[in-house]
């Protein structure tokens, strides 16, 4: 035939295949027009359904899309299909696809339903928490980090963990950032000398560590520029901030989901390096470069 889609090392995209597809209709034979058909209608079906399934909403032998497949120059049905699946594994599909993408890793085994839980409520939390704020939010919180004498880094429990992430990754970069409480210390007493030119980066949810909540109310009346971080927008180290940012934690786990947290704070330090002057990116390139001549790193070889 004329005119046929031949796939080749670059993934096409799905629209591409829709059309080959849609032009080569009328030469096809009736069984493999049915297939064919269903796909054009469908086209969501194709990135989440197995061949048996989607041969069953075309009311057609699963090797007859396998056919039609081959009909427009592709080795078979999962060849046919990848795009649609590169799709949505790049987020390029629409949330409803993705959740019924999600939908059919259930049928995985025994822990299906826990793992299809899991992934749907950390793609949630994280489309959700990027919905409630903007790009003009973040930045302004970078700015109050770029231009602070210092920034304090305040999180308990696990979110002590994602304080110290920030900090380390900040280290590459800008040398007054600290997070806080230090080893043997309290948040508090980190905050004794702390004033109106500093930031304090808080994080606490529900429910909210009393040690926290105290902290910021300390570092206010200090006059210390607060970011909150928090999973509600009554929570209060939220309200009365100067940036505030409500994160969405769900998890049908027993755990607090730090998935959400950690996205944020990853982005607001890519707008602070973005933010910052050109000297940090020079800072960033010899803290690598020292780590490569200690032999910190395993080289290629």
């Amino acid at each position: 035939m004329n005119n046929l889609f031949v796939p080749n090392s670059k993934t096409p995209a799905s629209v591409d295949v829709l059309n080959a597809l849609g032009a080569e209709l009328d030469k096809l034979s009736p069984e493999v027009r049915k297939a064919a058909t269903y796909v054009l209608e469908n086209p969501n079906d194709v990135g989440v359904s197995t061949i048996r399934e989607i041969a069953g909403g075309a009311k057609v032998k699963p090797n007859t899309f396998v056919r039609m497949a081959r009909s427009v120059g592709f080795n078979g049905y999962e060849e046919f299909r990848q795009p649609f699946r590169e799709e949505i594994r790049r987020g390029e599909a629409s949330f409803p696809d993705r959740a019924r993408w999600l939908q059919s890793l259930a049928a995985g085994g025994k822990l299906g339903s826990l793992y299809i839980d899991m992934a749907t409520s950390a793609i949630r939390n994280i489309e959700q928490t990027f919905a409630a704020t903007s790009d003009a939010a973040i930045k302004k919180a970078a700015d109050a980090i770029v231009k602070a004498r210092r920034t304090y880094v305040l999180g308990v429990g696990v979110n002590n963990t994602n304080a110290r992430n920030f900090t380390y990754l900040a280290d590459m970069a800008i040398d007054n950032v600290e997070s806080i409480p230090k080893q043997g210390g309290t948040a508090t007493d980190d905050l004794v000398r702390a004033g109106k030119k500093d930031v304090l980066i808080a994080m606490t949810c529900k429910p909210f560590r009393t040690e926290v909540v105290e902290a910021v109310a300390l570092a206010k009346s200090q006059g210390v520029k607060i970011i909150a971080i928090s999973d509600s927008a009554a929570s209060p180290i939220v309200i009365g901030a100067d940036h505030a940012f409500v994160v969405e934690a769900d998890t049908p786990q027993f755990f607090p989901s730090s998935v959400s947290v950690i996205a944020l704070l990853e982005t607001l330090m890519a707008f602070v390096i973005a933010d910052a002057k050109p000297d940090v990116i020079a800072n960033i390139e010899d803290f690598h470069a020292r780590r490569h001549q200690l032999g910190l790193y395993t080289e290629d070889r």
